[in-house]
């Protein structure tokens, strides 16, 4: 009786387990094992690793349209270009080569170039500003750009009094230079000078 009752409960338990279903067609069991495999998420391994970095936000702008562009090449190395700008901006500059004598009296090609431009500052007032570079370096011009205050009377009779001084001693070397024994008195008294020692004069 012991085996009937054993048998009975495992009859139960085998007709309460749910079934699979068994399937002829490979296709099948290869579809319901990816239904399977997609249900359950799977950890992305390729991923990167995080960047702390700071975010920088760039804004973007409006393009601002090129109205007008000109240039001109000359065979002779001079050229002539302008432009101006959707939002105000105008610029022409021209260039030619001119011959300088340098300080072993040869004749060297510079390039000269001249030009301007204009552009509207954020307080609404137009700036112009004119400029040259040569053999004398670049100057600038325009009434924006800060002056220097006006040299006060009193600073410029020094730089007089200093400037009338450097020329009376060039003049007073100059004179005694034409005569070879002043000229070496100057050099022994200069010598005195600047080892600090005294003489007469």
């Amino acid at each position: 009786m012991k085996i009937l009752i054993v048998l009975s409960v495992a009859l139960a338990l085998a007709a309460a387990l749910p079934q699979r279903k068994l399937s002829l067609k490979p296709e099948d069991d290869q579809a319901t094992a990816e239904q399977n495999y997609n249900n359950y998420p799977q950890p992305d391994y390729r991923q990167s690793p995080p960047d702390f970095r700071p975010k920088v936000q760039i804004d973007t702008t409006t393009f601002i349209p090129i109205i007008h562009f000109d240039k001109e090449q000359g065979t002779d190395g001079s050229y002539k270009t302008s432009y101006e700008t959707g939002n105000n901006i105008h610029a022409q500059e021209n260039g030619y080569l001119k011959n300088v004598v340098n300080s072993e009296n040869e004749n060297i090609p510079s390039l000269v170039q001249e030009g301007s431009y204009t552009y509207t500052a954020p307080d609404g007032q137009v700036i112009t500003v004119e400029y040259t570079a040569d053999e004398f370096g670049f100057r600038v011009k325009g009434d924006h750009i800060p002056t220097p205050p006006p040299v006060s009377a009193e600073i410029q009779k020094g730089l007089d009094l200093i400037y009338a001084g450097i020329k009376a001693n060039a003049e007073r070397t100059a004179l005694e230079s034409k005569n070879p024994e002043t000229a070496r008195q100057n050099e022994a008294n200069a010598a005195r000078d600047y080892k600090g020692q005294y003489y007469q004069q």
